[in-house]
């Protein structure tokens, strides 16, 4: 087991694809060799970002987003085929990136992290943990960020405290168990595939 502790005075910042906001970015990969760390080469993102007005999403062909409201609620994502409904705040949403998005605001502005991921390159879930207790996590990566306050974990037999918005990498060869002790945490769990 890798673990690494990522803090938010550390997180970079990037635009939007179509430009409309910025992006605070926790984590990623990218493909090996390759040219750039750009849209084309990566594999999987780990993201927050505020969303203060209703517009379009990004078009991103190729990527599975999975998004989630972590701070403010009534957010609702709106398509020609069907409604994303994130009003309740830590509700996941699995949505394809080719899918042309309109997002509606019913209370303001909201906060969201963003789980993208390549498809065919990375299979990946998005869960909220509110209650104490544990959970078994397979071989890959993960991701727990301290979505409200300070959060105490244990994995394995090693305890972690991670502040409030940073974020622990934790790489995994074999499974293991995750224990939250306290707080409210969002997981990111990335699995490469192919």
């Amino acid at each position: 087991m890798k673990t690494t502790l990522l803090t938010s005075e550390h997180y970079t910042r990037s635009p939007w694809k179509n430009g409309g906001g910025i992006f605070t970015d926790i984590a990623d990969a990218h493909r090996e060799g390759s040219p750039a760390r750009d849209w084309d080469s990566l594999l999987w993102r780990f993201a927050s970002t505020p969303i203060v007005a209703p517009g379009p999403f990004s078009h991103m062909p190729g990527i599975d987003r999975l998004q989630m409201v972590v701070g403010g609620r009534g957010l609702v994502l709106k398509s020609p085929t069907q409604d994303f409904d994130e009003r309740e705040p830590f509700t996941t949403v699995r949505f394809t990136g080719e899918m042309e998005i309109v997002t509606a605001l019913e209370a303001g502005p909201v906060e969201v992290v963003n789980l993208m991921a390549r498809r065919g390159a990375a299979e990946v879930e998005l869960d909220a943990i509110q209650q104490p207790g544990e959970r078994s996590l397979p071989a890959g990566t993960h991701l727990v960020y301290a979505a409200r306050g300070d959060c105490r974990i244990r994995l394995g037999l090693q305890d972690f405290a991670i502040s409030h918005e940073n974020t622990l990498k934790v790489e995994l060869t074999e499974a293991s168990k995750l224990t939250l002790v306290s707080g409210l945490i969002v997981l990111g769990s990335i699995r490469l595939v192919g």
